[in-house]
């Protein structure tokens, strides 16, 4: 690429780099403490109530059986709600206890475990078209969603229902869903609770008003030199959030000098916001869209707007195809990613006294759930849905508009109607109990416009209790500290008005209005630096709770089994670093002299390496580690990995059953682009491009040569995913010579494409910070053409950085700190390819290894009924479950809560950011 990384290469270099941030958020199936344990109670189904409780199902249909429910009425996790249900369960040979691979009742045939021996051996990572896979659903879901955490991570709430089917699911979880509804199997037998139950229809709530004026005040207060937003520790405007604060300001005191300042600035930079490609290419739908808008608002003319005509150039860039570079799909906006993005180029066509190209509405409608919900990332057609009430509310309310969808309409109001929450608010996402104050926000000036008073006034009344003393508003229910992305949406719903019908044209006021201020006080300098907190970070990664005896990170249960791959991810973030290099001393010492876990197991028990099941992805993985810290690869733990890589090398694909090859070129048992890329660089750092050059050419060979994008998987199936094509480019960037070049430049632009408007990107969870982080790595490679991107992500990444030093999964979804996904943040937030990362350990020692009498002890050698219908667990104990929770003790259930489980990633949107199967 000609980047300083790229010049400054050198085997077994010493440069501070950054970490492997490749692994997956979480796995299909979680950890399981033992699996022949007696068997505990499950709760009589009777138990579990839309309130209390939880209840899973599973198929057996696949072997002949019927759905089996079982229920748990103080539920930790989704592991617990599958095991003290009342179901036993079996993990991998080379996973262990935290891949399930077999799942049984003692309801059906006698508590057999399937699928048996004789069609799966449970050795290796079952394939992705014959596993257990895990569903979800929330009260007021009327459809399935694949969870986007793994068991052990999910945390089920009172009324949600969870369902294990067997089979296969592509790319994205739209196949291999359950065949049954959650109604069909929630508590009682019967349907979602009732829209009445919530303040809709319920009893009448107390008036409440936002105070608008003092958030205009707040909003005010945000703008640099009177005219736009800047982001913390930066000077470069931020026009997303600038066109929020006129949207709000309009909404707040209608024209005025102040606004009018807004407006000025808008126009002379949008040629850098909407039209940063150039004059000639496609512009930013969303931001040409979000202009568009703001001149109409403010009666000027969207068709000469900072000497752009933003209606026409929408108009021309509509996609007549897709997918393909830019178009997910026909009918959308070019370049738009987000569904709001979607939304807004309608609007502003509406508003512009423009026809939209009808195929951009009925593009709108593809977004629409079944549960009546709108996805907020613009998927393909027939893709897995899972929407959230913010975008449902503005999408509900740009299809109102527009005509001619009544029935879309209502469904999107009825889902709004049930997701809203007893104390008048809305979820940011599908599941979720705790209020959002842009979801409530759009959700009330939706249901206004519908009609649904009650409802909007509930909403209403919420959001005057979250206004903060300052005027402004925070992010979440209890939020501390004020937003601009939260605070202009609660203005406009204070002012009774929307993107819909905001004008400043408004009739001359009976009583003299509120004048806002015309001279907002300049803001405090913020502080330096606009990335995580790394040290923090660290500090989360080596504490005791995580770091097993400094040595490893566990898969969870009583018996201290490592989870070796997230082991080699946190030391490659403490390489990243630098700033704990005596505790990755401790890691690779243990990795590298052989040292066993609670269950006797060496990193080559993980590995397979010189057996018949050697799996090149990990030994990739684990050569790559040794390289970083300047250790051998080629006896690293006493195996050779570099000459286990080229033994590893397929020559041709293998015929079914056997799976260890999936073309000539590929690595054995590499199930996904990240495992192939793994063994790639390792071989290239060894200086073997030799024997690297068939593994080279396959990895290559599975780019889309039309977007630059690489899949998750091998073999490929046709997704597209950032995590991948960010792994993939630094693999080929690292190769000497030019031939991939314009592979690697294409990767990037395609990566740099995805970003979503926060600076996120998206990946298996939602907005990921996986993603994030690796696409920080990929887009370092050109950090001079990338830096814009580079820093939104990287302030993104900081975002999602809780006060503990971890990270979350992603923006939506379920909040806390991830060990896995900290792992990546912490590295991948450094931005520099871990094709040339390196840490000396000269001068090191590692930790010393505490006393604990609760840790396991670390070994350093030399130092009945089938058919159909739905069957209830029974109450009694017998064989129904193997849980043993109750007589595990405290230490190992804490350890099997904090830590998900780990191994291969056999679950297809979990696929999405995993560094594969073999991983």
């Amino acid at each position: 690429m000609g980047t300083a990384q790229q010049h400054d290469r050198r085997p077994a270099g010493r440069r501070i780099l950054s970490l492997f941030a490749a692994a997956a958020v979480t796995f299909a199936a979680s950890v399981a403490f033992v699996t022949g344990a007696a068997p505990a109670a499950a709760d009589p189904v009777e138990q579990c109530t839309a309130t209390h409780g939880a209840v899973v199902a599973v198929d057996f249909g696949p072997f002949g059986g019927g759905v089996v429910r079982g229920c748990d009425t103080t539920p930790t996790t989704g592991y617990e709600l599958l095991r003290d249900g009342g179901f036993t369960t079996e993990g991998t040979r080379h996973d262990g206890p935290g891949f399930i691979c077999r799942i049984g009742n003692g309801s059906f045939n006698s508590g057999t475990q399937y699928p048996t021996p004789a069609t799966e051996d449970c050795v290796l990572t079952p394939q992705a078209t014959a596993y257990w896979s895990y569903w979800i659903a929330s009260p007021g879901q009327a459809s399935w969603s694949y969870s986007p955490l793994g068991a052990m991570d999910r945390k089920p709430g009172a009324g949600d229902v969870d369902a294990w089917v067997f089979g296969g699911t592509d790319v994205g979880g739209t196949t291999g869903r359950p065949t049954f509804t959650p109604d069909d199997v929630r508590a009682g037998g019967g349907t979602t609770p009732d829209p009445s139950d919530t303040p809709t229809d319920g009893p009448s709530m107390p008036v409440g008003k936002i105070d608008v004026p003092a958030a205009a005040r707040w909003v005010a207060q945000q703008l640099h030199d009177g005219s736009h937003v800047v982001d913390e520790g930066s000077e470069t405007p931020n026009y997303f959030l600038t066109t929020e604060a006129a949207y709000a300001l309009a909404a707040a005191g209608g024209r005025s000098p102040a606004l009018d300042k807004v407006v000025a600035r808008l126009a002379s930079g949008a040629d850098e916001y909407a039209y940063a490609a150039g004059p000639e290419e496609a512009p930013d739908a969303t931001a040409a869209a979000r202009l568009a808008l703001l001149a109409e608002i403010t009666e000027g003319d969207p068709r000469d707007f900072g000497g752009h005509d933003l209606l026409g150039d929408l108009e021309k860039n509509v996609c007549l195809t897709g997918p393909g570079p830019g178009c997910t799909a026909k009918g959308d906006f070019r370049g738009a990613s987000y569904g709001d993005g979607q939304a807004l180029g309608v609007l502003a066509l509406l508003r512009g006294g423009v026809v939209p190209p009808a195929e951009t509405v009925t593009r709108l409608t593809q977004l629409v759930c079944e549960d009546g919900s709108v996805t907020s990332i613009l998927i393909g057609p027939d893709e897995f849905c899972d929407g959230d009430p913010m975008t449902t509310g503005l999408v509900a309310l740009v299809l109102d508009e527009a005509g001619g969808h009544d029935a879309t309409v209502a469904k999107a109001r009825a889902y709004l109607k049930k997701a809203q929450l007893r104390s008048g608010a809305f979820p940011g996402y599908n599941g979720s109990t705790t209020g959002s104050v842009p979801a409530t926000a759009y959700a009330a000036q939706a249901l206004r416009a519908l009609g649904e008073v009650r409802a909007a006034d509930a909403a209403i009344w919420w959001l005057s209790r979250e206004q903060l003393a300052d005027g402004g508003f925070g992010l979440d229910e209890g939020a501390e500290g004020p937003a601009l992305y939260a605070t202009a949406p609660a203005v406009l719903a204070g002012s009774g008005t929307s993107l819909v019908t905001l004008t400043t044209k408004v009739p001359e006021p009976t009583e003299p209005p509120t004048t806002p201020p015309t001279t907002p006080p300049t803001t405090t300098p913020p502080p330096s630096g606009d990335g995580p907190n790394l040290r923090k970070g660290v500090a989360y990664l080596t504490s005791p709770a995580h770091l097993q005896q400094g040595r490893y990170y566990a898969a969870g249960g009583p018996t201290g089994r490592a989870d070796f791959g997230l082991t080699i991810d946190g030391a490659f973030a403490l390489a990243a670093t630098g700033h704990d290099n005596d505790a990755l001393r401790g890691i690779v010492d243990f990795l590298d002299r052989g040292g066993k876990d609670g269950e006797a197991r060496t990193v080559h028990d993980w590995t397979n390496a010189g057996s018949a099941h050697a799996m090149g992805g990990s030994m990739g993985k684990a050569a790559l580690l040794a390289q970083v810290v300047d250790r051998d690869p080629r006896d690293f733990g006493g195996k050779d990995l570099i000459a286990g890589l080229a033994d590893a090398v397929c020559t041709a694909k293998s015929a079914q059953p056997d799976r260890s090859c999936a073309d000539k070129g590929a690595y054995t048992y590499a199930m996904s682009v990240f495992g192939q890329s793994l063994g790639v660089i390792a071989q290239v750092r060894a200086g073997e491009e030799k024997a690297a050059k068939a593994p080279v050419g396959y990895l290559a060979g599975l780019q889309n040569t039309s977007s630059g994008a690489w899949p998750s998987l091998i073999p490929p199936t046709g997704d597209a995913d950032v995590d991948s094509t960010a792994m993939a480019a630094m693999a080929l960037d690292l190769v000497p010579g030019d031939a991939h070049a314009a592979a690697v430049a294409k990767a990037l632009a395609w990566i740099a494409s995805k970003q979503l408007k926060d600076g996120g990107f998206p990946g298996a969870a939602g907005n990921s910070v996986n993603s994030a982080a690796l696409a920080v790595q990929g887009l370092s490679l050109d950090a001079e053409k990338y830096g814009k991107q580079i820093a939104k992500a990287r302030t993104f990444l900081a975002s999602q950085q809780n006060a503990d030093g971890g990270f979350n999964v992603a923006k939506e979804g379920q909040r806390g700190s991830d060990l896995r996904a900290s792992t990546q943040a912490v590295g991948g937030s450094t931005g520099i390819s871990f094709g040339v990362l390196a840490r000396s350990l000269d001068g090191t020692t590692p930790n010393p290894v505490p006393s604990s009498s609760t840790t396991p002890v670390i070994v350093t050698p030399g130092g009945s009924a089938g058919g159909g219908g739905v069957v209830d667990a029974g109450g009694g104990g017998g064989g129904l479950a193997s849980t043993g929770t109750q007589a595990l003790g405290l230490a190992g259930a804490a350890a099997a809560l904090v830590l998900a489980g780990w191994g291969a990633v056999v679950a297809a949107r979990h696929r999405r950011t995993a560094v594969g199967g073999d991983l």
